[in-house]
Order: structure tokens, then sequence, then C-alpha cells
């Protein structure tokens, strides 16, 4: 296990050991919370997994729907929510289950779970995902570097041969080549990068999209059940706030009128892709709230909190990590305390290693 990840299992433990999750409870718990999903699938025993974050197992979701119900929350639809939300109803506390992207895993591994426990979710959809004219450019990242001893990588026009043999390289280049993609180019050049890779290494894109998304079919057939809601989350999954304001809006439109056009209805709510502080911003916000959704969810870490009523456009998340799987953390994220030193964290000028632990409870989501 990497010291950044036995750093945020010490601090669970802490956490639990202590009892300070449940002492700053009544402070820190809100009244709700998101949680967010990816992939629903068995546990891969891939060494390198740099997207593991993103997937839990299907028991995994079962002991965490057990976990919310058992600490006297009612899991509802995201309509409902909202609207307690905005009305501010007592001390019912309730969770919302949704997911992103559009994964066929969500239909045919995470629905039929759902569906036997009573669990209402929603599927925010990457029309283009749907489409195939977009990619799931982490993935293809991760393949490439799983497959290679070595990735030739551009940046800042030199080529260089970055190593990937062992583990410990290929994580580093992962990261790497990661951080150069989401924070020092645009959102084009970024999956003109990958697009051109996956050439240079015979990765086939279109392939992994067949793989692992839906069909227009498949979202159908999971949008029938009125157990199911879907949300949109653009049409090419690309980070809004890296975007100019009118290409942020068309993309969120076209993606808005592809999902009208296939199902018939227009979604009333919508997820941002990626979430973090640099992929959105109160402009995007502001975008949203004028196409006229009802509400918009981040990867923002957080529960639901009156505040959040007054601007459901930025409603913060608890991810799922994959990384941490275990029925007691769902516990503890529901105190909300986890989130309230977090940010605690953040603020503190040093934070003795505290910082670096806490935020890799809330690593960067795709």
């Amino acid at each position: 296990m990497k010291v950044r990840h036995k750093s945020v299992s010490r601090a669970f433990r802490v956490l639990k050991g202590t009892g300070l999750d449940r002492v700053l409870a009544p402070f820190t718990q809100g009244c709700g919370a998101v949680f967010m999903m990816h992939h629903v699938r068995p546990a891969r025993t891939n060494a390198f997994q740099p997207n593991r974050h993103l997937e839990i197992t299907p028991e995994f979701l079962r002991q965490a729907v057990e976990r919310i119900r058992a600490n006297g929350y009612e899991i509802i639809a995201l309509d409902e929510a909202v609207d307690l939300l905005k009305s501010g109803y007592g001390n019912h506390r309730y969770a919302v289950l949704t997911f992103d992207d559009g994964y066929k895993d969500n239909l045919e591994v995470a629905y039929p779970i759902l569906k036997e426990l009573g669990a209402p979710f929603t599927v925010f959809i990457t029309s283009g995902l749907i489409d195939r004219t977009c990619e799931l450019w982490w993935l293809a990242l991760e393949r490439i570097i799983a497959e290679n001893d070595e990735v030739i990588f551009t940046q800042a026009g030199e080529a260089s041969g970055l190593p990937c043999a062992s583990l410990d390289d290929k994580i580093a280049c992962f990261d790497k080549i990661v951080d150069y993609l989401t924070l020092e180019i645009g959102e084009y050049d970024q999956r003109k990068i990958i697009r051109a890779l996956a050439e240079k290494y015979g990765l086939d894109l279109a392939a992994i999209a067949d793989e692992l998304v839906m069909t227009w079919d498949q979202v159908r057939e999971l949008s029938s059940d009125p157990l199911v809601s879907i949300g949109a989350h653009t049409h090419e999954h690309y980070a809004m706030a890296r975007l100019e304001a009118s290409v942020a809006r068309a993309d969120v439109l076209k993606g808005l009128s592809r999902l009208e056009e296939e199902l018939g209805r227009r979604p009333k709510h919508f997820a941002y892709p990626y979430g973090k502080s640099h992929a959105v911003s109160l402009r995007d916000a502001e975008i949203v709230r004028e196409i006229g959704f009802a509400s918009s969810v981040t990867t923002l870490p957080g529960v639901l909190q009156s505040a959040n009523a007054r601007d459901p456009m930025m409603l913060p998340r608890v991810s799922l990590n994959g990384r941490f799987q275990d029925p007691g953390i769902v516990d503890q994220y529901l105190t909300g305390a986890p989130f309230a030193l977090y940010r605690a964290a953040r603020w503190a000028a040093s934070g003795f290693g505290v910082r670096s632990g806490f935020s890799r409870l809330f690593p960067s989501t795709r």
C-alpha cells in the first residue's frame, strides 16, 4: 500500500478509535448526503490500477446501502432530495445514490442489486460516450502504461521516454501525464495527445467504449424503471472551467439535446465532469442554472448542509472510493467529520502531514 493510502487508512482509524467522528457529528452531519460512484464490478487483481478509486465491488455497494440505512438515512430519488433540501425538512436524513458517465456495469451489476434493495438512483450520462465520439482517456492511458515498459511522451514540443517497467515507474508515469493533461494544457490538446498515444501504441479507443459504456438501447432499458433517473453530464466530458463560456455552454446543451432526443424527456439534474475546483467554477454554475437544471452536483467532498439550499447548482458529494471499501468508513462519511477535518486541514498553515493524508480521502475523479 502506498504511503498516502496508509495515511488515509490511519486517519480513518484515528477518527474511529478516538470517537472524534461521533463527537463532531452534531455539528458536521448535515441533513443528507449525495453518494458518487462510477464502476461497480468484481475486484481486479492487476497491481497497476491508477483508476481503482473509481471502482467498487458489488459486495461493497450492497454493504454501503445497508450502512446508510442502518444509520437512519432514507435512500431517496434526487428530485425528492432537492425538494427536501430547499424545504429544510426537520431532522429527516436522506441519501442519494449517483453514478457518473454511463458504464455498462451500472446496468448489469449495480442495477440488479439496487432493484432488489429498493434503492433509487441517478445515472449521469455523458452522451458523447454513448455516441462513441469521445474517449475514456484516463482508462486508455492506464492501459497504454500497463502494457509498455516505456512511453514516449511529447511535452512542450519535446519527446522523451518515460520509464514504466516497474510498478512504481508506472504510477509515476501515469501521475506525470495526468497532471500535464489536466493542469498544463487545454481540453482539446488533451484529447489530441491521447489519440496520438493510442495510435502509436495500437490501442483502439472506440473498442474501450464498446467494452465499458452502455449503448442508447441500454440507457433506455435502465431508464424505463421508475427507480432510475437519468441526469446530464455534458456531451464530450470536458472540464467546463477550462473552456470558454460559450463552448462550455454548447457542450452542456448538446448533451442535454442528445438525451432528450434518445430518451424522449429532458433531464432535470446535472453533474459536472471531474467536478474539482480546477474543473468547475461559479461561472459554470451560472451556465447550468440559466439552462434550467434543478440541481447540479460536483465532486467536491461533503454532506448536504442547509447552506446548500441557497445554491443547488454546486452540491457536494461523498465519493465511495474503491481504495477504501470498508463499511465502517461509510458510517464515518455520514457524520460529516472527515469532510470538516479535510477543510480544516486545507485552511491550516501547517498540517504536519494531516493535510496530505486527509486530502487523499477525496482523490480526483474522472
